[in-house]
């Protein structure tokens, strides 16, 4: 029961010779006003509608009775269009407004924001009060929500087989990706068999787990028809489905709680299909981009193999062979100089001291002095030839070492692979450039066994 206690504070003016004011007609429709909208919240009102007016201005009009009393009521236009049915006399309705009053007349009447069939309102009741049991569970958070494969190899659809939203489902995936097959998990959507399907088609495809997402969902319809995705035991069996899961309930509008316990909620079957495969065109612009891209990466590799081949190259020309050979040839020829005049030196020394020798013997006349002196000398002679051999087999050993180091670099390997040394037959120079020949002109050809001379025909620069 509401109470109320009417304060006036400046209105009109006071009888005479008493404390009670005097209102004005507007003075206390406003007041009246004020005492209803501040003691009613906005409440629910169940009635037969009567008197239904909808005037050209878009606003409706009309009485709300019972079988004892009526009361006005108004819809204006901005609420009056999101009605999903036409209000008409004798319909049953659910009210939600406010209570006030229409100053110019002094009626009190109720102001509706929401109206919906009896019926219906019963439902949508037990709908609010099951989706907060159910949200209390945590069933409907943000955490719990898995995200879609972004290809996936099977898409399951539960649904009527017979129905028009698996047309749109079906139509929809063979537009967009053809090659991503589609099971059908057959279900009744409406009427009271429709949850008992609904829950085993989701534990068949749980158990089954030949999909990696699936959709669930039906056409468009009234509350009574989608009633079916508001069951405890279909959001139940949704929240428990182990496979990602989209519901698409009815129309954009229509919101059910399968739609608040899937992992995404779609506003149309058709919307469903296109949310959970990707459209062939962009994968295949996306595939040419990346072979493009594979492409430039590929060119720009082999052209940097290629310039590490070119300086691999150079570097093979600096340690070519030829030049390695030559370059030992030439520390032979030195080595090999040096030993003769190291030869050529001691020799030298041995006939100077031995020269030095046969003047002081020649020099002393006395006959022991020169016993004495032949004896020495024969000493000395034979420790010359003994130093001589020595040093001589020293240096034959060297020059053998030698011999073979040369022979490893040598020409005559080279010639035991079939070249030839040419050399001009007058000066026995080798003759390494055509353009250092001359028709008619003898040459000389060394082999591996043996040599030829033959003479120069033509010559040519290459």
């Amino acid at each position: 029961m509401v109470r109320a206690t009417v304060q006036c504070v400046n209105y009109g003016s006071m009888k005479p010779g008493s404390d009670e004011p005097v209102f004005t007609v507007s003075e206390l429709n406003r007041e009246a006003r004020e005492l209803l909208e501040g003691s009613f919240p906005a409440i629910w009102v169940e009635g037969e509608i009567s008197n239904f007016i909808h005037h050209g201005s878009g606003h409706m009009y009309f009485d709300l009775k019972d079988p004892q009393a009526q009361v006005r009521c108004a819809m204006f236009r901005s609420a009056n269009r999101r009605l999903k049915f036409q209000p008409e006399n004798g319909l049953q309705v659910l009210l939600h407004g406010k209570v006030t009053v229409y100053e110019p007349r002094g009626s009190y009447q109720v102001v509706a924001e929401h109206l919906e069939p009896a019926g219906e309102g019963l439902l949508r009741r037990r709908l609010e009060e099951l989706r907060a049991r159910l949200q209390a569970e945590g069933l409907f958070a943000a955490d719990r929500k898995r995200p879609l494969p972004e290809l996936p190899q099977r898409i399951g659809v539960i649904t009527s087989p017979t129905g028009a939203a698996v047309r749109d489902i079906v139509k929809v995936l063979r537009r967009r990706f053809p090659a991503v097959p589609v099971v059908i998990y057959p279900s009744q959507v409406q009427g009271d068999r429709a949850r008992h399907d609904l829950v085993a088609a989701l534990e068949t495809a749980a158990r089954r787990a030949e999909c990696d997402v699936l959709i669930v969902g039906r056409g468009g319809g009234s509350l009574e028809d989608l009633w079916a995705f508001n069951e405890e035991s279909v959001v139940r069996a949704m929240a428990a489905c182990p496979i990602p899961v989209v519901s698409a309930v009815g129309h954009e509008t229509d919101v059910t709680l399968a739609d608040f316990v899937a992992d995404l909620r779609a506003p149309t079957p058709s919307a469903a299909a296109e949310t959970v495969v990707p459209d062939t065109r962009e994968w295949l612009s996306r595939a040419q981009s990346l072979g493009r891209r594979a492409g430039r990466v590929l060119r720009d590799q082999v052209r940097l193999e290629q310039r590490h081949m070119t300086q691999l190259q150079a570097r093979l020309r600096r340690v070519d062979p030829r030049l390695v050979m030559r370059q030992h040839a030439q520390r032979v020829d030195e080595l090999g100089l040096r030993m003769r005049r190291g030869l050529e030196n001691r020799l030298a020394v041995e006939r100077a001291r031995l020269a030095r020798l046969n003047v002081a013997l020649q020099a002393a006349t006395p006959l022991y002095r020169i016993r004495g002196s032949r004896q020495r000398l024969a000493t000395g002679r034979l420790r010359l030839a003994a130093a001589l051999r020595a040093r001589i087999g020293s240096s034959r050993e060297q020059l053998a070492s030698l011999g073979g180091a040369l022979h490893a670099v040598s020409p005559l390997a080279t010639l035991e692979r079939g070249y030839a040394l040419i050399e001009d037959e007058t000066s026995g120079r080798l003759v390494r450039d055509a353009g250092d020949l001359e028709p008619g002109q003898t040459i000389k050809g060394r082999l591996a066994r043996g040599s030829f001379l033959a003479e120069v025909k033509k010559t040519s620069k290459r």
